[in-house]
């Protein structure tokens, strides 16, 4: 049996495509720093002491776009790359999980 197949990848200018990145690598380690959903606090620890890096990146892919003129962000372009990417399921992860029901 194939796997489903996942749409296709919006073009994107290698700023917007870094911007995507970085968000979600943001995104990755903010979830593993949740303290509702973590598991240990040596994971949550590692993932805090990433995070400045990649803020870091993010903020400079940011500052490319708009130095190469680039001065709208194409919401419905980029969340469409967002949702190939499975930011849907990661940005989740940045959520308080459901309440215990009881």
């Amino acid at each position: 049996m194939l796997p489903p197949e996942l749409p296709p990848l919006p073009a994107l200018t290698r700023a917007e495509g870094d911007v995507v990145d970085g968000y979600l690598a943001v995104v990755d380690l903010l979830g593993r720093v949740n303290p509702a959903r973590g598991l240990d606090t040596y994971g949550a620890l590692r993932a805090a002491q990433a995070l400045p890096a990649r803020a870091a990146e993010l903020r400079d892919a940011l500052a490319r776009m708009h130095a190469r003129g680039e001065s709208e962000l194409h919401a419905a372009t980029l969340a469409r790359a967002l949702r190939v990417l499975d930011g849907e399921r990661r940005t989740a992860r940045l959520t308080l999980p459901p309440a215990a029901a009881g």
